[in-house]
């Protein structure tokens, strides 16, 4: 597959397809991205991508809309990210498509989305996927990330494409166990250069990081183009390389568009999946 960025909707005018669409779906494979921060078929991390739709509908039998939010697990041991446009092209797809019930409308996505996510791949697997339909939308909780806000810190910031020489640690003291958090998280979109703001959590255990170098560094993605997916690993690399800790787990939470919310999930060792809690943002 040689889908690339340029090729997708992404940045055009697209016709609006209401009537079911899985052809709409555009996924990119993240090997490219992975060789260029030095990872390729064997990245030394585990995880997954956690999405939220919000502006799903379809039509049941009778031709009454229906409404329900999604949350999609996407592997990231899948070859392709799907870009995050033909995502919402897809959903949008089902407004004006009947089907028998909620039950069939989760299966048809688990279905087109592991395909598209899983293409290519020699053993496909598939994503998990889950709807919340409107009798459960006031369980749905708001909370933010947890952990030593690295925003207190009152730096100078003068570099905002990626500098990975911010980043520092003791070595000749004690390991220690941290969990550090920042809102001053923005990237831009690969294609269009819109912006993409975040949060994100950085838990660790090693040698101790400079904390005001990694604000900085975290800081310094603000003009960078990349997907979310993407910007995730580079930090996870850059800080796995540079601080050489024993665990890293890296999580960032990016706010909607487009109704969608996409948050990479990357951690060194096996452990559970977060749950898709929306922070206050987003």
């Amino acid at each position: 597959m040689n889908n690339l960025p340029e090729h997708s909707e992404l940045g055009k005018s697209s016709a609006y397809v209401d009537q079911y669409d899985a052809s709409l779906l555009f996924p990119i494979p993240r090997l490219a991205k992975r060789e260029e921060i030095g990872v390729g078929t064997a990245p030394p991390f585990f995880g997954a991508d956690l999405w939220t739709a919000f502006e799903l509908s379809w039509l049941n039998p009778r031709g009454k809309p229906q409404v329900a939010l999604a949350q999609f697990i996407v592997p990231c041991e899948t070859p392709n990210i799907v870009e995050s446009k033909s995502f919402k092209l897809y959903l949008n797809s089902f407004n004006n498509t009947r089907f028998a019930d909620a039950a069939a409308v989760q299966a048809r996505l688990r279905a087109d989305i592991g395909e598209a996510a899983w293409r290519g791949a020699p053993n496909a697997s598939s994503v998990g996927v889950k709807l919340l339909l409107p009798e459960l939308f006031d369980r749905e909780d708001v909370a933010e990330l947890d952990g030593l806000s690295l925003d207190r810190l009152d730096v100078e910031c003068s570099r905002y494409t990626p500098a990975p020489d911010l980043l520092s640690a003791v070595f000749d003291e004690p390991p220690v166990t941290e969990v550090l958090t920042s809102n001053l998280l923005k990237s831009n979109c690969l294609v269009t250069g819109q912006p993409d703001w975040g949060s994100v959590r950085i838990s660790y255990s090693g040698p101790q990081i400079n904390q005001e170098g990694l604000l900085q560094y975290l800081v310094s993605y603000r003009n960078h183009n990349e997907f979310h997916e993407q910007c995730v690993e580079r930090i996870f690399m850059d800080i796995w390389t540079r601080c050489r800790p024993v665990k890293l787990t890296v999580y960032a939470r990016y706010t909607r568009r487009g109704g969608l919310d996409i948050n990479p999930f990357r951690t060194s060792h096996p452990q559970a999946i977060p749950q898709n809690i929306r922070t206050a943002r987003q």
